[in-house]
């Protein structure tokens, strides 16, 4: 599956319920996911196998971001496609 089929996906399942809840409250659902994610990376950091528990809040995490981008009508594949290969991406590291 593609970024463009993922954020489809998204949307035929989701969007009736997120576009009523709007992008404030949307943020706020995705800023939640990651601190689960921050909380999975803290366990794996201490030993813990959390492979599993990784991977389900890294998928949380694209899926409220695509959530987000619907109902703010971005194409992420499209957003990225500018930025990243268009554009050069941002200069310096990360």
């Amino acid at each position: 599956m593609d970024i463009a089929q993922f954020q489809q996906l998204i949307r035929d399942r989701y969007y009736a319920t997120d576009s009523e809840r709007g992008p404030a409250a949307t943020f706020l659902w995705l800023t939640e996911e990651f601190g689960e994610l921050a909380e999975a990376i803290a366990k794996r950091e201490r030993g813990d196998d959390v492979q599993s528990e990784l991977e389900g809040e890294f998928a949380d995490v694209l899926a409220w971001l695509a959530t987000l981008a619907n109902i703010t009508d971005i194409d992420l594949t499209e957003a990225l496609r500018k930025k990243y290969v268009d554009g050069g991406g941002p200069e310096g590291t990360k």
